[in-house]
């Protein structure tokens, strides 16, 4: 096992597009990260840097405390898993989980034994015989990762490893992941586009944008700490609804003004964020998550933040029930798309409501805002207002 250390690394394509712009990251002895973003963010690109399949423009890259810079792929001591298995389709799984330790001329009964080990801790005994073209996909990834095992490597690189299985396979592999890391706790840098991927198997979730790092953290810091716009708009399924704003008044009384509505902020989101009383005048972006709207109930007083809406769609999951709409005020954009390309599907609002509510598409409905699970960013620089305040205080 060991760490690798990022350190200030671009890679610029020729002909001037940035991949990646002074990245810099460490992953800890035995951690799981995963690196994920919107596509063409340059996760792919580091991972295929740390692997040495490209070369990185500037930065120095580490590995088990040893720069790695200008060495080949084989001697960085790493393994890679790819998206689309990359096996020999004329080599049975035997053969192809064999072949990179019979390329470093490990002796024929140590190839044996370390094969039939990693075969039997994936369940694959009784395939090592086939063929690749008679597995099934989820069988291929599982071979396609023990090929990568038996070489014990340092450092494992996966490149969206499961983005070519079905739902239900994708669950069952999920697990089959987090039991293998902590069986063997090796490094892992993990690369997905999957939200429910990055936040079930990532120790910590790196979050990259336009080839710059926005966010490290675990999955609970993203998701209810998120340092800017960007991370709160692209983690989280639904995504966070956001909203542009101004505040107004200061002290005890902060009134959120979106559009033509006005909400007072409650004590308990001033008590949480207290530069918010000092920031009378400042525009800001609101982001409130889907479980944070629900339908407005008889007992709610004239009081309470509401909103009129009509439902574009109605999703019903069983146990959950999300109804989608167009808000009465703007939205910004937050996914690093220019304002020509938004849309009103870059636009629309989630509401997760009660599963047993009637509701259906067209309905006029009323929501009410949870206001106290409220975000606040900066409109100008897309900070966190949290986070403008740890800033100011250095």
């Amino acid at each position: 096992m060991a760490g690798v250390i990022i350190t200030e690394l671009s890679k610029i394509f020729p002909g001037g597009s940035v991949a990646l712009d002074h990245v810099s990251l460490t992953v800890s002895d035995g951690e799981f990260l995963v690196l994920v973003g919107p596509s063409g963010c340059g996760k792919s690109t580091l991972l295929r840097v740390i692997a040495g399949l490209e070369d990185a423009t500037e930065g120095s890259i580490s590995i088990d405390g040893k720069v790695v810079d200008g060495l080949p792929p084989k001697a960085r001591d790493i393994a890679m898993v790819f998206q689309n298995y990359a096996l020999y389709p004329h080599m049975n799984v035997e053969q192809n989980m064999a072949f990179s330790l019979k390329l470093s001329h490990v002796p024929r009964a140590d190839v044996r034994r370390q094969v039939h080990e990693v075969a039997q801790t994936l369940a694959l005994e009784p395939l090592l015989q086939r063929k690749p073209k008679a597995l099934s996909g989820g069988q291929r990834q599982r071979v396609a990762m023990g090929r990568a095992m038996v070489r014990r490597p340092k450092v494992f690189l996966m490149d969206e490893p499961l983005s070519n299985l079905d739902a239900k396979l994708r669950v069952a592999m999920r697990g089959e992941l987090i039991r293998l890391h902590q069986e063997l706790g090796t490094t892992t840098v993990y690369v997905t586009h999957d939200q429910v991927e990055a936040m079930t198997l990532g120790d910590r979730i790196a979050v990259l944008n336009q080839g710059r790092l926005q966010q490290v953290g675990t999955p609970d810091e993203l998701y209810h700490r998120p340092v800017n716009v960007f991370v709160a708009g692209f983690i989280g399924s639904p995504a966070m609804n956001l909203a542009r704003g101004r505040l107004e008044g200061s002290g005890d009384t902060v009134t959120l003004v979106v559009g033509d509505h006005r909400w007072p902020l409650p004590e308990q989101l001033l008590d949480r964020l207290p530069a918010v009383r000092t920031m009378a005048g400042r525009e800001v972006i609101v982001g409130l998550r889907p479980s944070a709207l629900a339908l407005l109930e008889p007992g709610d007083g004239p009081g309470v933040p509401r909103i009129s809406i009509g439902v574009i769609s109605v999703e019903s999951l069983g146990d959950e029930k999300n109804v989608l709409f167009l808000p009465p005020f703007e939205v910004p954009d937050v996914v690093g798309q220019q304002r020509a390309q938004e849309t009103e599907l870059t636009a629309m609002w989630t509401a997760r409501v009660d599963p047993d509510a009637e509701i259906f598409t067209g309905q006029e409905v009323t929501l009410r805002l949870d206001l106290e699970q409220a975000h606040l960013f900066d409109a100008d620089t897309g900070l966190a207002v949290w986070q403008i305040k740890e800033l100011a205080a250095v």
